[in-house]
């Protein structure tokens, strides 16, 4: 009888050790649901053969995601960052272990084949744990309009503050907001009238659809969606809010934490927010109803502006013992 039961625990102890070492596969942060980081998680690792059964799925944003990556309950997290990210600059400073993940020839050819997205390469140097370049790809982080309650001029003040104020903004990622950058992502999508009669004032050429607006009546509480706290969107759009604010007279913008991309394409149609923070890519799914959007596509929403590009940065410690992505399809 002592036999058997020892014989019992072993068998039950082995299948702890089994589920535990990698029954479930490695845990992956890949976003909040409805967000872009999610869907390009998900592109990403189909990229690579695995499926949703092969990983344990953190659906959390960037921050509390390196949170766990600290913690040691997530061995990957997956972000759409700006360059450098401060969130992997404060993860390397209480880790000291940091390694970023590279995309394989193979995989960037699947993600630039069924997505927007564009290979892109983060120089050695970006970040002081790197030893060497890192591929990966990247897209557009844009501002979007809702139609509904964006007039003509305040579209044209937004644009015309967003290029004309960017040396305002503390944020790192304000220095992408030029003139010479101002259309980057706008490929594919209806402009706001407002930001072409902007953009053509200072020489530039709109090749775009203009998109009709329906304004009924002008607000001057405005709701503009960013992402998670932890992220790049939330701390850069509070400055562009507060800039807008000191800048256009008669509104009050406030910025509000969303699930970032999707959520805030979401939050335009359904009439819950006025502006909207988002990658240029699944804004292109959200105007022609396609991907998330099939059968619910966003006819209200309008191009004002570039913000910055979007870089995929996958980390993870060097504790974890992943070499590349490779060895999460182990």
């Amino acid at each position: 009888m002592l036999k058997k039961r020892l014989l019992f625990l072993l068998v039950m102890v082995s299948l702890l050790v089994l589920a535990a070492c990698g029954g479930g596969g490695k845990n992956i942060a890949i976003g909040p649901p409805a967000s872009e980081t999610n869907s390009a998680s998900k592109l990403i690792l189909e990229a690579y053969g695995i499926g949703e059964d092969d990983y344990t799925a953190y659906q959390e944003g960037f921050g509390d995601a390196a949170d766990g990556v600290q913690d040691g309950n997530i061995d990957v997290s997956i972000g759409i960052l700006g360059l450098p990210a401060g969130s992997i600059e404060s993860l390397q400073a209480s880790a000291g272990d940091v390694k970023l993940l590279g995309l394989s020839d193979e995989a960037i050819a699947h993600i630039e084949e069924n997505s927007g997205y564009r290979r892109y390469t983060i120089p050695n140097g970006t970040y002081d744990f790197m030893d060497s370049d890192v591929e990966t790809v990247t897209a557009y982080a844009i501002l979007m309009a809702s139609t509904d309650t964006i007039s003509e001029e305040l579209g044209y003040e937004l644009a015309k503050s967003m290029v004309e104020n960017a040396n305002e903004n503390t944020h790192a990622q304000s220095a992408h907001m030029t003139l010479e950058n101002a259309l980057n992502g706008a490929e594919g999508l209806p402009i706001h009238p407002g930001a072409k009669r902007y953009y053509e004032e200072q020489g530039l050429t709109i090749d775009n659809p203009v998109a009709e607006l329906n304004v009924s009546e002008e607000k001057s509480e405005l709701i503009l969606g960013t992402g998670s706290q932890g992220g790049t969107y939330y701390p850069l759009g509070g400055e562009m809010a507060n800039i807008w604010n000191n800048h256009i007279d008669g509104i009050n913008i406030t910025n509000t934490e969303t699930g970032a991309s999707i959520e805030n394409m979401v939050g335009i149609r359904d009439g819950n927010i006025d502006l909207g923070m988002t990658v240029h890519v699944p804004a292109q799914a959200a105007v022609n109803g396609e991907g998330d959007f099939e059968g619910e596509a966003v006819e209200n929403a309008a191009f004002i502006g570039h913000i910055y590009p979007e870089v995929i940065q996958i980390i993870t410690r060097e504790n974890t013992g992943i070499e590349s992505m490779d060895d999460l399809a182990k």
